[in-house]
């Protein structure tokens, strides 16, 4: 009887084993067909009329490059950085036609930008964009003109959702699509496509010192924008006119807060939409080495959803409209209450840095 006991346990034992391994096997095999499927060869035939290269003079008479792609008939989307501050924009397309553009509308906030030019060559079809929102592991080309060479293709995968992109006009992008197909200077503003040849992000920013770590604006961000910047030339963003930091264990703890979890309130804009409403830190104090912000109101959910960080306070902002009024819980003095607060337009970055919102070494203005 024992023998047979351990006999049996050997076999589910084996079982297990061989269970294991083939779904692992299976689960690697579905990733490498995935890729398989996707025809970049094809991709890039059916994709690459469709995108420019853009290249601008600025006001100081310097010259600089990226990348676009047709979005409508006679319209160009590319990145606002790309074009700000110029005095003349061109645009090259795949068969080597300049034309002229010009910049109807852009916004540093999602870096977006829209350009028009006259007599599209008949070969360039605008490029549809995806009807669903990425997903880790899909499989993603980025087509532009990295470092001037025009009609590049880089193949890769989407890393990531919900990334906050860094700016260097001291502001941040949420809602980002991370991806690990090379991007390098030149690719911003080119798309991002899926294996249908359909736009899932317009490539903004690539790391440096990062391997493989690109950025992408999302197709959400590009319907909820783009609209806006051909028809008024620019987009109003939602404000709260707050300067916030993230609730790290560190600031929990000197909080007296049970859980590192949502974003404190640490300054607000004086006259802003918050003030009167929310709560700002009135003092700091030491915390292992750091100085930390105490005794502001801690944001935890908006309208019901959770915020369990700065990136997810920014991506519900992200969805509103200047005057929408917004139900907020908040934590103050350890209690928690409702307080409704109706959201301002934010003013333009260079206004933001010297308004106050950002007296403090905190994370974001929002």
């Amino acid at each position: 009887m024992q023998n047979r006991l351990v006999t049996l346990l050997v076999v589910a034992l084996v079982t297990a084993s061989v269970g294991a391994v083939a779904t692992a096997t299976s689960t690697n095999q579905q990733s490498q067909q995935q890729q398989e499927r996707c025809d970049f060869e094809g991709l890039y035939d059916r994709s690459i009329d469709s995108v420019v290269s853009v290249r601008v003079a600025t006001q100081d008479g310097q010259f600089g490059q990226g990348s676009g792609f047709l979005y409508r008939q006679s319209l160009i989307v590319t990145n606002q950085h790309v074009v700000a501050n110029t005095s003349s924009v061109e645009v090259q397309f795949d068969r080597g036609e300049w034309r002229t553009a010009r910049v109807v509308g852009s916004d540093p906030y999602s870096d977006l930008a829209v350009l028009r030019v006259q007599n599209v060559p008949g070969y360039a079809e605008p490029l549809p964009l995806a009807e669903q929102r990425a997903e880790p592991g899909e499989p993603v080309a980025a087509l532009g003109s990295p470092l001037g060479l025009q009609g590049s293709i880089t193949q890769g995968v989407v890393s990531g959702l919900n990334r906050t992109i860094p700016s260097q006009r001291g502001f941040s992008i949420p809602d980002g699509v991370q991806t690990d197909a090379p991007i390098n200077p030149g690719n911003s503003g080119g798309p991002l496509v899926n294996c249908a040849g359909r736009v899932v992000g317009v490539n903004t920013a690539g790391i440096q010192g990062g391997e493989n770590l690109g950025f992408a604006i999302p197709t959400e961000v590009i319907r909820r924008v783009v609209p806006s910047l051909v028809q008024n030339g620019s987009y109003s963003h939602a404000f709260l006119g707050i300067s916030s930091l993230e609730v790290s264990p560190i600031v929990a703890q000197a909080n007296d807060l049970q859980r590192a979890q949502g974003v404190l309130v640490v300054n607000t804009l004086p006259n802003g939409p918050a003030g009167g409403v929310l709560q700002g830190s009135q003092q700091t104090q030491m915390g292992d080495g750091t100085r930390v912000p105490v005794g502001g109101d801690v944001i935890v959910s908006v309208e019901g959803t959770p915020v369990q960080s700065g990136e997810d306070l920014s991506s519900v902002l992200a969805e509103r409209r200047p005057g929408d009024t917004v139900s907020m819980t908040i934590v103050r003095d350890g209690e928690r209450q409702t307080v409704r607060v109706t959201l301002g337009e934010r003013p333009p970055p260079n206004a933001t840095a010297t308004t106050g919102a950002r007296d403090l070494p905190v994370e974001a203005a929002r």
